[in-house]
């Protein structure tokens, strides 16, 4: 026998909400269905890529997949556990993401939660050599809709991931802070 489950709500904007939020329950937060992963070698030190990777409002000069970045925490001069910020990406709604995971000088994660999906990305730094860096950037989308939409998010998280990772290593091996 299926679980019935009883909406309330005067509209059917209200019970379609509703709905989303009960199959979003049924989901382990940390099984996502949708996963895409790109990794960059930058030759700077990981100290380096940490100081551009942390300035997140900056984001938008050496990446095209960022149209604007607002820090939205109080302590907007440092990123850490606490940090969330609305970012504005082509082709896409914008969004608030909020910092999940915090390792200083290591890396973040940073999840948000729109149209019934949750979507974690991350950002984690390893040394691999002398001065050098890899920088692997991850992104996981789960929710109602995913599979169905799977073939295009796939094509526009790779893209604006490549962006991104190719935009960062531009920026690390530069002399511009």
């Amino acid at each position: 026998m299926r679980a019935r489950h009883e909406i309330s709500g005067t509209t059917p904007l209200a019970k379609r909400r509703a709905l989303l939020h009960i199959a979003s329950l049924s989901r382990s937060k940390h099984q996502l269905n949708m996963q895409v992963e790109v990794a960059v070698d930058i030759a700077a030190t990981p100290q380096r890529v940490w100081e551009v990777i942390r300035d997140v409002e900056r984001w938008p000069e050496w990446t095209a997949s960022i149209t604007s970045i607002q820090r939205l925490d109080r302590d907007a001069a440092s990123l850490g556990s606490d940090t969330q910020a609305r970012i504005r990406q082509p082709g896409l709604p914008t969004m608030v993401w909020k910092v999940t995971k915090f390792e200083p000088w290591r890396g973040f994660a940073w999840e948000t939660r729109n149209w019934g999906a949750v979507t974690i990305g991350e950002h984690w730094i390893t040394p691999s050599g002398r001065d050098s860096s890899r920088v692997e950037l991850k992104v996981g989308i789960d929710g109602l809709l995913e599979p169905l939409f799977r073939p295009w998010l796939v094509r526009m998280t790779r893209k604006n991931m490549e962006m991104e990772a190719q935009g960062l290593k531009r920026r690390c091996e530069s002399a511009q802070a």
